[in-house]
């Protein structure tokens, strides 16, 4: 009976390893799935989102528009434009005739009317003296002397007339439109003018910026200008509007440029104020993916992990792209955006940055 209960314990022991030994297995699979992931997982250099100050970062469009423009138009109405001596696009000079009205009448009617001065003027020197004389009486003197007085004024208005036959520039520049025509008729005051121009030439830019960034903008800041032509020219900043609109929450610039005959006001400018150091989120350039729907990054998770987080990109500066949305300051993501991981895969990540920061192994620690 003793050899059989040991034989019955030996077996229920085996019994019992048997059916342990599955549970055992099946305890050390998650482990080993998670090494097995571990030794999967690609290696990547991630970077850091940070906040940093873009030196000419500060982008702005706008229009370009003249510095001060002249209208040109006609004291005088009722007369015939006779000559047209400029075309728009020509650079004039101040007082420089621009259109001849036809003066024939009005020498006919200056002529006339310096006959009546002389022979009023003649009436009033036979009466010079006779004052007191009992000759005429001193309320016909009087009338001599006013005839004489009226002619001698409506001569001089003739004469200040014809000087405005010939209509001329009121200051030197550029004339940007043209607006008469031989055989037109001069309308004083009318509302569209002969010519307009603009004062010496002088163009500006008129940027548009966002009213957060109107702080980090100076009088004087210099401007990178690229035209619609991809020339870069460089002026400086002349005048802040103190006014933000209400509904785009923008602010105006004026940034006054150098004078160039391809600088044509109404044309679409970009400015880079070069001055201007905003602090902003922002990633290196290749950690941005750009495809069918926008900007992204890939972002590294605490644990490991690749998220894809779509982004809107702003301006760039020094190899950095500011990221207007996104991850916050801080997060980590891939420094190559090319990288071969999709969303969800787990990584073993590098810091690049760290790695960028680190000084040199000397030599020997280096054999």
């Amino acid at each position: 009976m003793r050899v059989g209960s040991k034989a019955a314990r030996l077996i229920g022991a085996l019994a019992v390893i048997g059916l342990m030994g599955p549970a055992l297995a099946g305890c050390g699979k998650p482990a080993a799935k998670a090494q097995a992931q571990g030794a999967d997982a690609r290696v990547v250099r991630v970077t850091r989102v940070t906040s940093r100050p873009l030196q000419g970062g500060l982008t702005a469009s706008g229009v370009l528009v003249a510095r001060e423009e002249a209208a040109v138009s006609s004291d005088l109405s009722g007369y015939r434009v006779a000559k047209v001596y400029v075309d728009q696009g020509a650079w004039v000079k101040r007082g420089q005739p621009l259109v001849q009205l036809d003066d024939s009448l009005l020498k006919a009617q200056i002529a006339q009317a310096a006959a009546q001065y002389a022979q009023a003027a003649a009436q009033a020197r036979r009466v010079s003296g006779l004052d007191n004389e009992g000759v005429l009486s001193q309320e016909q003197l009087e009338t001599r002397r006013y005839q004489a007085e009226v002619a001698k004024a409506a001569l001089d208005e003739l004469r200040e007339r014809q000087a405005h036959m010939t209509i001329r520039a009121p200051v030197s520049g550029l004339v940007l439109e043209r607006n008469v025509r031989p055989g037109d008729i001069a309308s004083a005051g009318g509302a569209t003018p002969m010519f307009r121009m603009v004062r010496d030439g002088l163009v500006e830019l008129n940027a548009e910026v966002a009213q957060e960034d109107m702080a980090h903008v100076r009088v004087g800041d210099p401007v990178r200008v690229t035209l619609p032509s991809a020339v870069e020219v460089t002026g400086h900043v002349r005048l802040i509007d103190p006014l933000i609109d209400q509904q785009t929450k923008l602010g105006h610039v004026r940034v006054l440029l150098p004078v160039r005959s391809d600088l044509r006001p109404g044309g679409f400018a970009r400015g880079a104020f070069v001055g201007a150091e905003v602090a902003r989120a922002a990633v290196p350039e290749t950690a941005v993916r750009y495809d069918a729907d926008g900007a992204s990054v890939m972002m590294v998770t605490d644990q490991n992990r690749v998220r894809h987080v779509p982004v809107k990109t702003g301006r760039r500066a020094q190899g950095f792209v500011e990221l207007l949305t996104g991850p916050p300051v801080g997060a980590r993501v891939l420094l190559s955006a090319a990288a071969f991981v999709l969303d969800g895969d787990p990584v073993r990540p590098i810091d690049a940055d760290a790695n960028a920061a680190a000084p040199a192994a000397p030599a020997a620690q280096a054999r």
